[in-house]
């Protein structure tokens, strides 16, 4: 009896390591991400749940916020590996001194747009002067665009952080925030309702078109002790991103996610993220962006070639 339990126990052994063979210890990442339900912020979610991050040995941890100034505040804070911060606020951030690595372009583009209640007289920016105008969180990219449309129409308002879209579809609807800003898909359901009516689209702002307007972002520190893990997530990102355009799996994944209909996920898409949007490898239109950074204050004088070359660094991808 003593030999066969011993047979017994030594067979279990075998049988749990050769189990155990093959399997991928998976690193863990945490993300700060702005606006839960957005296409193009849910590359993460979407990818972990195809089992996209999993193959690259990668298991992620996502924090939703309010916008990019939080997930900037969560990432400077340590509690985040990767933050989803406005390109020009994070030119502000390392031009302050702080060990900022840029390691993706996140938006090249926008799809945000500015709204009004349908019954109110304003008809565009022209008409913002002396009213509320809102944008997400300070630092955010829908920051930068709201300066740039006063900017651009050549008025003063009163620009208010409101969060997120749907925080901020209150706010206009019971008539506190004058202009309104969200991103799809929530709004087009009122859109269609005929309860607001847009009164401009971000991607129809000069400093918009052509120049990368969100990046995620490191701590030096971070991608220094682990550059291997980060240029698995970004080749799991890329992975992630060819999925999302290559059928209607993605599609139906993220309809569940955005709990939206899947006419409605097609149509966010296929009308507001055409897959230009997110190509991570390169950050678009810097010159532009460090002009309009100067312009919006966030930094006193453009970066320096030196700077800049410290400040992005992408993985190259696999071949």
């Amino acid at each position: 009896m003593p030999c066969t339990r011993a047979v017994r126990l030594l067979i279990t052994l075998i049988v749990l390591t050769l189990g155990n063979i093959g399997v991928k210890a998976q690193d863990n990442l945490t993300l700060a991400l702005g606006q839960r339900g957005n296409w193009d912020t849910a590359i993460a979610e979407l990818g972990q749940e195809a089992g996209i991050f999993k193959k690259y040995g990668l298991t992620l941890d996502i924090l939703w916020t309010q916008g990019a100034g939080e997930s900037q505040q969560a990432l400077l804070a340590g509690s985040a590996d990767l933050g989803l911060l406005g390109t020009q606020s994070a030119f502000a951030v390392y031009a302050k001194g702080a060990p900022l690595r840029v390691v993706a372009a996140e938006a090249t583009g926008a799809a945000d747009y500015w709204y009004v209640r349908a019954d109110s007289p304003i008809k565009s920016f022209k008409d913002t002067a002396d009213k509320t105008v809102a944008f997400s969180t300070a630092g955010a990219s829908t920051n930068t665009m709201a300066l740039a449309f006063l900017n651009e129409a050549g008025v003063a308002a009163k620009l208010v952080a409101t969060g997120g879209p749907a925080a901020t579809l209150t706010q206009v609807m019971s008539g506190q925030i004058d202009v309104g800003w969200s991103a799809p898909p929530l709004g087009l359901a009122q859109i269609g309702k005929n309860e607001i009516r847009v009164i401009a689209y971000g991607k129809d702002l000069k400093t918009v078109r052509g120049q990368t307007i969100r990046i995620l972002a490191t701590l030096a520190s971070k991608q220094e002790a682990r550059p291997a893990v980060f240029a698995r997530f970004l080749q799991a990102y890329r992975e992630t991103i060819d999925w999302m355009y290559a059928g209607d799996d993605a599609l139906k994944s993220y309809a569940a996610f955005a709990g939206i209909p899947f006419a409605t996920a097609k149509q966010v898409r296929d009308e507001f993220f055409p897959e230009d949007i997110l190509q991570p490898e390169k950050l678009m239109g810097l010159n532009a962006l460090m002009a309009d950074a100067v312009t919006f204050k966030y930094i006193s004088a453009p970066l320096s070639k030196e700077q800049t070359a410290d400040l992005i660094r992408i993985p190259a991808p696999e071949k």
